[in-house]
């Protein structure tokens, strides 16, 4: 147990690691399918890269609990590649006219509102929990966002169809998560700072009045 607990500690301010590197490759991606949609009209190219970083989303996760590497960094690193390549590829998309304005806008206002609010509250990362439902939203959006590039290359109504229900079940829960975020900063924030004579060192708040100077009981110039 000692030795294990060792370890955890030695990688948690790892650096370079292998699951980083491999989210490291997930950024990179994000210019290239820029790249290939705008500038090519590459869309099933565009597939694939969007494909094979959604793949290592789930290797560099897998590789970091397989060979204890997860870190400090990682669990920084992991979701803002996602919300990068999520925002990117939804902006590329509206440029390319495949998706609406109103989709992009649904999508960054929550995340920049939650930002806002973390920057606010806690001056940088609030090292919030990824929730489950969290997690299946990005699935979701990495999920419908490609369909959609592959309908506009196969020209299938079928995949359209397709990819508008499965992007329009990711934006719904992209809204829930993000109240439950705002309900977890909320909470966090109140935890971290409650006011300092609310409780006392024995854990009593003080509300009984047994400790006042009458011996009534009674305690004067409470508010």
């Amino acid at each position: 147990m000692a030795d294990s607990s060792t370890t955890h500690i030695d990688t948690s301010n790892a650096i370079v690691t292998i699951p980083n590197i491999i989210t490291v490759v997930r950024f990179l991606g994000t210019p290239l399918f820029v790249w290939l949609v705008l500038a090519r009209q590459e869309y099933g190219w565009g597939v694939f890269v969007l494909a094979m970083m959604g793949c290592t989303d789930w290797i560099d996760g897998f590789v970091a609990r397989k060979l204890n590497q997860t870190s400090q960094l990682g669990r920084i690193m992991d979701p803002l590649a996602d919300r990068v390549a999520l925002v990117a590829v939804t902006i590329t998309l509206v440029l390319a006219k495949i998706l609406p304005l109103w989709l992009l806008l649904l999508l960054v206002i929550p995340d920049v509102v939650l930002l806002a609010a973390t920057l606010y509250f806690f001056r940088g990362d609030a090292d919030l929990k990824v929730t489950m439902l969290g997690k299946t939203r990005t699935a979701a959006l990495m999920v419908g966002t490609p369909m959609l590039l592959l309908a506009k290359a196969l020209d299938s109504d079928f995949t359209f169809v397709m990819a508008w229900v499965i992007l329009a079940s990711g934006m719904v829960m992209h809204v829930i998560a993000f109240s439950q975020y705002m309900v977890a900063v909320f909470a966090k924030h109140r935890a971290l700072h409650l006011p300092a004579g609310s409780v006392g060192s024995d854990g009593s708040d003080g509300s009984d009045g047994s400790d006042g100077s009458g011996s009534d009981g009674s305690v004067e110039g409470r508010p």
